[in-house]
């Protein structure tokens, strides 16, 4: 089992329950073949460049533990979500 912190954005103009719903999906997606640790919620902030001409996002990090096949699968999983404009998954234990 490996370390890894997953951050990703959520679309500022989603509603609160779906902003929440969002985190959940990527909790679940963990929790199937790993287990989720911290779960840091920024909020929402200004982002460094406008990305799908939007100029805010609700920033979210979650960090976890799991075997190294379960990045992938995340990853592929984030890129179609539409409610995720953005996500970064770090191996924590690389150095």
């Amino acid at each position: 089992m490996n370390n890894y912190e997953v951050m990703f954005i959520i679309d500022a103009a989603l509603e609160d329950a779906q902003k929440e719903a969002a985190v959940e999906m990527v909790k679940e997606i963990i929790a199937t073949e790993g287990e989720v640790g911290k779960v840091d919620i920024w909020g929402l902030r200004k982002l460094a460049y406008p990305i799908l001409k939007k100029n805010e996002g609700y920033y979210v990090v979650i960090e976890f533990t799991a075997k190294p096949e379960l990045p992938k699968e995340l990853d592929r999983r984030l890129r179609i979500s539409d409610s995720i404009i953005r996500h970064l998954i770090i191996n924590k234990d690389e150095k």
